[in-house]
Protein backbone atom coordinates (compact mmCIF):
# COMPACT_ATOMS: atom_id res chain seq x y z
CA UNK A 1 0.00 0.00 0.00
CA UNK A 2 2.72 2.28 0.76
CA UNK A 3 4.36 2.22 -2.80
CA UNK A 4 0.40 2.50 -4.37
CA UNK A 5 0.50 6.04 -2.11
CA UNK A 6 4.21 7.12 -3.70
CA UNK A 7 2.57 6.45 -6.67
CA UNK A 8 -0.27 8.86 -5.64
CA UNK A 9 2.05 11.51 -4.46
CA UNK A 10 4.08 11.62 -8.03
CA UNK A 11 1.02 11.65 -9.96
CA UNK A 12 -0.37 14.77 -8.33
CA UNK A 13 3.05 16.11 -8.54
CA UNK A 14 2.58 15.50 -11.72
CA UNK A 15 -0.82 17.21 -12.02
CA UNK A 16 0.54 20.13 -10.10
CA UNK A 17 2.61 21.61 -13.00
CA UNK A 18 -0.58 21.34 -15.21
CA UNK A 19 -1.71 24.37 -17.40
CA UNK A 20 -4.65 26.04 -16.42
CA UNK A 21 -6.72 24.71 -19.02
CA UNK A 22 -6.67 21.21 -17.63
CA UNK A 23 -9.27 20.28 -15.71
CA UNK A 24 -9.04 16.80 -14.19
CA UNK A 25 -11.75 14.49 -13.73
CA UNK A 26 -11.14 11.45 -11.69
CA UNK A 27 -13.90 9.58 -12.32
CA UNK A 28 -13.34 6.15 -10.64
CA UNK A 29 -15.62 3.75 -11.56
CA UNK A 30 -18.79 4.62 -12.82
CA UNK A 31 -20.55 0.99 -13.36
CA UNK A 32 -18.67 -2.14 -14.07
CA UNK A 33 -15.74 -1.70 -16.45
CA UNK A 34 -14.87 -4.25 -18.77
CA UNK A 35 -11.76 -6.19 -19.00
CA UNK A 36 -9.11 -3.91 -17.17
CA UNK A 37 -8.13 -4.98 -13.37
CA UNK A 38 -6.23 -2.57 -11.33
CA UNK A 39 -3.46 -4.48 -11.03
CA UNK A 40 -2.74 -3.43 -14.78
CA UNK A 41 -3.67 -0.09 -14.28
CA UNK A 42 -1.18 0.02 -11.17
CA UNK A 43 1.65 -1.16 -13.15
CA UNK A 44 1.07 1.53 -16.27
CA UNK A 45 1.55 4.09 -13.75
CA UNK A 46 5.12 2.90 -12.69
CA UNK A 47 5.98 1.66 -16.47
CA UNK A 48 5.47 5.32 -17.37
CA UNK A 49 7.77 6.02 -14.70
CA UNK A 50 10.51 3.28 -14.73
CA UNK A 51 10.31 1.55 -18.56
CA UNK A 52 11.61 2.81 -21.71
CA UNK A 53 9.48 0.60 -23.52
CA UNK A 54 6.78 3.52 -22.98
CA UNK A 55 8.57 6.43 -24.60
CA UNK A 56 8.06 5.00 -27.96
CA UNK A 57 4.57 4.74 -27.75
CA UNK A 58 4.80 8.40 -25.99
CA UNK A 59 6.83 9.62 -28.59
CA UNK A 60 4.03 8.92 -31.15
CA UNK A 61 1.20 10.70 -29.05
CA UNK A 62 3.15 13.62 -29.03
CA UNK A 63 3.79 14.18 -32.42
CA UNK A 64 0.06 13.52 -33.39
CA UNK A 65 -1.20 16.07 -30.53
CA UNK A 66 1.62 18.61 -31.32
CA UNK A 67 1.75 18.46 -35.14
CA UNK A 68 -2.52 18.55 -35.48
CA UNK A 69 -2.72 21.05 -32.70
CA UNK A 70 -5.29 22.45 -34.94
CA UNK A 71 -7.68 18.87 -34.13
CA UNK A 72 -7.33 20.38 -30.27
CA UNK A 73 -7.73 24.08 -30.60
CA UNK A 74 -10.42 25.27 -27.99
CA UNK A 75 -12.09 21.62 -27.67
CA UNK A 76 -13.32 19.73 -24.80
CA UNK A 77 -11.06 16.23 -24.56
CA UNK A 78 -11.59 13.51 -22.36
CA UNK A 79 -8.71 10.93 -21.75
CA UNK A 80 -9.53 7.93 -21.16
CA UNK A 81 -7.42 5.55 -18.75
CA UNK A 82 -5.26 8.67 -18.15
CA UNK A 83 -2.65 7.15 -16.29
CA UNK A 84 -0.07 9.77 -15.32
CA UNK A 85 -1.40 12.08 -17.39
CA UNK A 86 0.80 12.76 -19.89
CA UNK A 87 -1.27 12.35 -22.70
CA UNK A 88 -3.76 14.87 -21.24
CA UNK A 89 -0.91 17.80 -20.55
CA UNK A 90 -0.12 17.41 -24.78
CA UNK A 91 -3.44 18.05 -25.19
CA UNK A 92 -4.00 20.65 -23.15
CA UNK A 93 -0.29 22.34 -24.49
CA UNK A 94 -2.00 22.01 -27.83
CA UNK A 95 -4.83 24.41 -26.90
CA UNK A 96 -8.05 22.10 -25.82
CA UNK A 97 -10.17 23.96 -24.10
CA UNK A 98 -10.68 21.70 -21.12
CA UNK A 99 -9.54 17.83 -20.56
CA UNK A 100 -10.89 15.48 -18.75
CA UNK A 101 -8.54 12.27 -17.52
CA UNK A 102 -10.35 9.57 -16.71
CA UNK A 103 -8.64 7.54 -14.46
CA UNK A 104 -9.89 3.46 -13.71
CA UNK A 105 -7.75 3.30 -10.33
CA UNK A 106 -6.74 4.92 -7.23
CA UNK A 107 -10.88 5.57 -6.75
CA UNK A 108 -10.15 4.64 -2.93
CA UNK A 109 -7.20 7.83 -2.98
CA UNK A 110 -8.06 10.18 -5.58
CA UNK A 111 -10.79 13.08 -5.35
CA UNK A 112 -13.82 13.40 -7.45
CA UNK A 113 -12.69 17.17 -8.85
CA UNK A 114 -15.71 17.89 -10.83
CA UNK A 115 -19.07 16.32 -9.45
CA UNK A 116 -21.07 17.52 -12.50
CA UNK A 117 -20.13 14.71 -14.75
CA UNK A 118 -22.93 13.81 -16.06
CA UNK A 119 -23.75 16.96 -17.61
CA UNK A 120 -21.18 16.84 -20.19
CA UNK A 121 -23.54 15.96 -23.54
CA UNK A 122 -20.63 15.17 -25.59
CA UNK A 123 -16.37 15.50 -26.16
CA UNK A 124 -15.33 16.52 -29.08
CA UNK A 125 -12.39 14.31 -28.94
CA UNK A 126 -11.76 10.84 -26.93
CA UNK A 127 -7.87 9.84 -26.60
CA UNK A 128 -7.06 6.90 -24.86
CA UNK A 129 -4.99 3.76 -25.45
CA UNK A 130 -7.35 1.18 -26.05
CA UNK A 131 -5.65 -1.20 -27.95
CA UNK A 132 -3.59 -2.41 -25.32
CA UNK A 133 -3.54 -6.11 -23.74
CA UNK A 134 -5.81 -7.30 -26.46
CA UNK A 135 -9.31 -5.26 -26.41
CA UNK A 136 -9.51 -4.10 -22.87
CA UNK A 137 -9.42 -0.51 -23.13
CA UNK A 138 -11.47 -0.28 -26.42
CA UNK A 139 -14.60 -2.02 -24.21
CA UNK A 140 -13.76 0.70 -21.75
CA UNK A 141 -14.12 3.61 -24.16
CA UNK A 142 -17.37 1.13 -25.55
CA UNK A 143 -18.83 0.64 -22.42
CA UNK A 144 -17.66 3.41 -19.91
CA UNK A 145 -18.77 6.30 -22.52
CA UNK A 146 -22.39 5.21 -22.64
CA UNK A 147 -23.00 8.37 -20.21
CA UNK A 148 -22.01 11.05 -23.06
CA UNK A 149 -23.55 9.02 -25.85
CA UNK A 150 -25.96 11.10 -28.02
CA UNK A 151 -28.28 9.45 -30.23
CA UNK A 152 -26.91 5.79 -29.13
CA UNK A 153 -23.48 6.25 -30.83
CA UNK A 154 -20.79 6.69 -28.67
CA UNK A 155 -18.67 9.75 -30.21
CA UNK A 156 -19.67 12.07 -32.84
CA UNK A 157 -16.75 13.70 -32.62
CA UNK A 158 -12.69 12.33 -32.58
CA UNK A 159 -11.24 9.32 -31.27
CA UNK A 160 -7.35 9.04 -30.80
CA UNK A 161 -6.35 6.87 -32.27
CA UNK A 162 -9.56 6.09 -34.59
CA UNK A 163 -8.56 2.71 -36.17
CA UNK A 164 -7.07 -0.14 -34.85
CA UNK A 165 -6.27 -3.33 -36.49
CA UNK A 166 -6.25 -6.91 -34.79
CA UNK A 167 -4.02 -9.37 -35.65
CA UNK A 168 -2.83 -13.11 -35.09
CA UNK A 169 0.09 -15.28 -35.27
CA UNK A 170 1.69 -18.46 -34.47
CA UNK A 171 5.20 -18.95 -32.70
CA UNK A 172 7.57 -21.47 -31.52
CA UNK A 173 8.28 -20.94 -27.51
CA UNK A 174 9.62 -23.99 -26.26
CA UNK A 175 11.55 -23.04 -23.53
CA UNK A 176 8.75 -20.88 -21.60
CA UNK A 177 5.77 -23.53 -21.90
CA UNK A 178 8.02 -26.31 -20.32
CA UNK A 179 9.52 -23.87 -17.63
CA UNK A 180 6.22 -22.11 -16.41
CA UNK A 181 3.11 -24.70 -17.82
CA UNK A 182 4.58 -28.33 -18.31
CA UNK A 183 6.45 -27.32 -14.74
CA UNK A 184 3.07 -28.35 -12.84
CA UNK A 185 2.57 -31.74 -14.65
CA UNK A 186 5.52 -33.12 -11.52
CA UNK A 187 6.19 -30.70 -9.02
CA UNK A 188 8.96 -32.19 -6.86
CA UNK A 189 7.49 -35.69 -7.96
CA UNK A 190 3.89 -34.56 -7.06
CA UNK A 191 1.47 -34.15 -9.52
CA UNK A 192 -0.28 -30.37 -9.49
CA UNK A 193 -1.69 -30.74 -13.06
CA UNK A 194 -5.09 -29.04 -11.95
CA UNK A 195 -2.74 -25.37 -11.46
CA UNK A 196 -1.30 -26.16 -15.01
CA UNK A 197 -5.04 -26.29 -16.39
CA UNK A 198 -4.86 -22.34 -14.31
CA UNK A 199 -1.93 -21.02 -15.95
CA UNK A 200 -2.62 -21.91 -19.27
CA UNK A 201 -6.31 -20.70 -19.63
CA UNK A 202 -4.87 -16.89 -18.44
CA UNK A 203 -3.20 -15.00 -21.58
CA UNK A 204 -0.11 -13.99 -20.82
CA UNK A 205 1.57 -10.41 -21.26
CA UNK A 206 5.23 -10.54 -23.21
CA UNK A 207 7.52 -9.54 -25.71
CA UNK A 208 7.72 -12.10 -28.45
CA UNK A 209 11.21 -12.10 -30.43
CA UNK A 210 10.56 -11.57 -34.08
CA UNK A 211 12.68 -14.89 -34.54
CA UNK A 212 10.05 -17.06 -32.72
CA UNK A 213 7.55 -16.21 -35.62
CA UNK A 214 6.53 -19.54 -37.45
CA UNK A 215 3.17 -18.13 -39.41
CA UNK A 216 2.34 -15.39 -41.30
CA UNK A 217 0.46 -12.40 -39.17
CA UNK A 218 -2.95 -12.49 -40.61
CA UNK A 219 -5.22 -9.80 -39.68
CA UNK A 220 -8.17 -10.72 -37.40
CA UNK A 221 -9.84 -7.40 -37.28
CA UNK A 222 -10.65 -3.49 -38.46
CA UNK A 223 -12.54 -1.60 -35.97
CA UNK A 224 -13.17 2.33 -36.76
CA UNK A 225 -13.63 3.21 -33.16
CA UNK A 226 -15.83 6.30 -33.83
CA UNK A 227 -18.63 4.17 -35.48
CA UNK A 228 -18.62 1.62 -32.72
CA UNK A 229 -21.22 0.95 -30.39
CA UNK A 230 -20.76 -1.12 -26.95
CA UNK A 231 -21.96 -4.43 -28.51
CA UNK A 232 -19.15 -4.48 -31.37
CA UNK A 233 -16.49 -5.27 -29.04
CA UNK A 234 -17.52 -8.76 -28.97
CA UNK A 235 -16.69 -10.47 -32.50
CA UNK A 236 -16.27 -13.97 -33.59
CA UNK A 237 -13.04 -14.18 -36.49
CA UNK A 238 -11.67 -17.11 -38.64
CA UNK A 239 -8.09 -17.33 -39.25
CA UNK A 240 -5.58 -19.34 -41.55
CA UNK A 241 -2.40 -18.82 -40.27
CA UNK A 242 0.15 -20.53 -43.12
CA UNK A 243 3.73 -21.98 -41.93
CA UNK A 244 6.41 -20.16 -43.43
CA UNK A 245 9.08 -22.91 -42.07
CA UNK A 246 9.24 -26.21 -41.01
CA UNK A 247 8.76 -25.85 -36.90
CA UNK A 248 6.67 -26.18 -33.82
CA UNK A 249 4.15 -24.30 -32.30
CA UNK A 250 3.46 -23.53 -29.32
CA UNK A 251 0.98 -20.58 -28.67
CA UNK A 252 -1.26 -17.87 -31.00
CA UNK A 253 -0.18 -14.26 -30.47
CA UNK A 254 -2.46 -11.33 -30.92
CA UNK A 255 -1.28 -7.80 -31.31
CA UNK A 256 -2.75 -4.40 -32.50
CA UNK A 257 -1.76 -1.91 -35.11
CA UNK A 258 -3.44 1.61 -34.77
CA UNK A 259 -3.76 4.77 -37.09
CA UNK A 260 -4.47 8.30 -36.57
CA UNK A 261 -6.53 9.14 -39.61
CA UNK A 262 -7.95 12.29 -39.22
CA UNK A 263 -4.63 14.02 -38.89
CA UNK A 264 -2.94 16.18 -41.44
CA UNK A 265 -0.13 13.56 -41.82
CA UNK A 266 -1.03 9.85 -41.09
CA UNK A 267 -0.04 8.11 -38.45
CA UNK A 268 0.44 4.74 -37.25
CA UNK A 269 2.54 2.26 -34.84
CA UNK A 270 2.34 -1.79 -34.33
CA UNK A 271 2.40 -3.23 -30.69
CA UNK A 272 3.55 -6.64 -32.75
CA UNK A 273 6.53 -8.51 -32.49
CA UNK A 274 7.90 -7.15 -35.84
CA UNK A 275 8.01 -3.56 -34.77
CA UNK A 276 9.59 -1.72 -32.16
CA UNK A 277 8.99 -2.72 -28.72
CA UNK A 278 6.46 -0.94 -26.57
CA UNK A 279 5.22 -1.52 -22.40
CA UNK A 280 1.85 -3.18 -24.09
CA UNK A 281 4.45 -5.90 -25.62
CA UNK A 282 2.05 -8.89 -26.95
CA UNK A 283 -0.62 -11.06 -25.69
CA UNK A 284 0.25 -15.00 -25.70
CA UNK A 285 -1.94 -18.04 -25.50
CA UNK A 286 -0.64 -20.52 -25.24
CA UNK A 287 -2.31 -24.27 -27.05
CA UNK A 288 -2.75 -27.54 -25.22
CA UNK A 289 -1.13 -29.12 -27.77
CA UNK A 290 2.77 -28.88 -29.45
CA UNK A 291 1.72 -28.89 -32.88
CA UNK A 292 4.47 -30.09 -35.84
CA UNK A 293 4.00 -27.85 -38.76
CA UNK A 294 5.71 -27.78 -42.26
CA UNK A 295 6.39 -25.32 -44.64
CA UNK A 296 2.87 -24.64 -45.93
CA UNK A 297 0.75 -26.11 -44.01
CA UNK A 298 -2.32 -24.40 -42.20
CA UNK A 299 -3.17 -24.02 -39.23
CA UNK A 300 -7.00 -22.73 -39.71
CA UNK A 301 -9.72 -22.01 -36.97
CA UNK A 302 -11.66 -19.26 -35.19
CA UNK A 303 -11.37 -16.63 -32.23
CA UNK A 304 -14.19 -15.22 -30.27
CA UNK A 305 -13.58 -12.42 -28.14
CA UNK A 306 -16.73 -11.31 -25.33
CA UNK A 307 -16.90 -9.70 -21.80
CA UNK A 308 -17.27 -12.34 -19.33
CA UNK A 309 -20.48 -12.76 -17.91
CA UNK A 310 -19.90 -12.57 -14.37
CA UNK A 311 -17.31 -10.19 -14.58
CA UNK A 312 -17.39 -7.60 -17.01
CA UNK A 313 -13.99 -6.52 -15.76
CA UNK A 314 -12.19 -9.80 -17.62
CA UNK A 315 -12.67 -10.84 -21.11
CA UNK A 316 -13.20 -14.57 -22.12
CA UNK A 317 -11.64 -15.74 -25.47
CA UNK A 318 -12.85 -18.88 -27.23
CA UNK A 319 -10.16 -20.54 -29.67
CA UNK A 320 -10.96 -23.30 -32.32
CA UNK A 321 -8.03 -24.56 -34.16
CA UNK A 322 -7.50 -27.65 -36.40
CA UNK A 323 -4.53 -28.65 -38.26
CA UNK A 324 -4.39 -31.53 -40.63
CA UNK A 325 -0.31 -32.37 -41.71
CA UNK A 326 1.38 -34.89 -43.00
CA UNK A 327 3.26 -34.85 -39.00
CA UNK A 328 0.33 -33.61 -37.32
CA UNK A 329 -3.35 -33.96 -37.11
CA UNK A 330 -5.29 -31.97 -34.22
CA UNK A 331 -8.57 -30.65 -33.53
CA UNK A 332 -9.26 -28.52 -30.16
CA UNK A 333 -11.09 -25.53 -28.49
CA UNK A 334 -9.57 -23.95 -25.84
CA UNK A 335 -11.08 -21.33 -23.35
CA UNK A 336 -9.29 -18.05 -21.53
CA UNK A 337 -9.48 -15.07 -19.71
CA UNK A 338 -8.21 -12.01 -19.60
CA UNK A 339 -8.02 -10.60 -16.28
Amino acid sequence: MKKWRQGVRILRKTLSCASPRLRWLFLGIIKPAPIITSILTHTLVFAFLFSSYIHFRTKTYQNVIYKNSFLFKDKLVLDVGAGTGILSLFCAKAGAKHVYAFLLSFSDLLILDHPDYTSFARFHIVSSTYHQYMSSSLMIILYNLQPWSFQNSILHGLALPDKASLYLTAIEDADYKEDKIEFWNGVYGFDMSCIRKLAISEPLVDTVKQSQIVTNCQLLKTMDISKMSSGDASFTAPFKLVAERGDYIHALVAYFDVSFTKCHKLMSFSTGPKSQTTHWKQTILYLEDVLTICQGEALMGTMTVAPNTKNPRDVDITLKYSLNGRNCLASRTQFYRMR
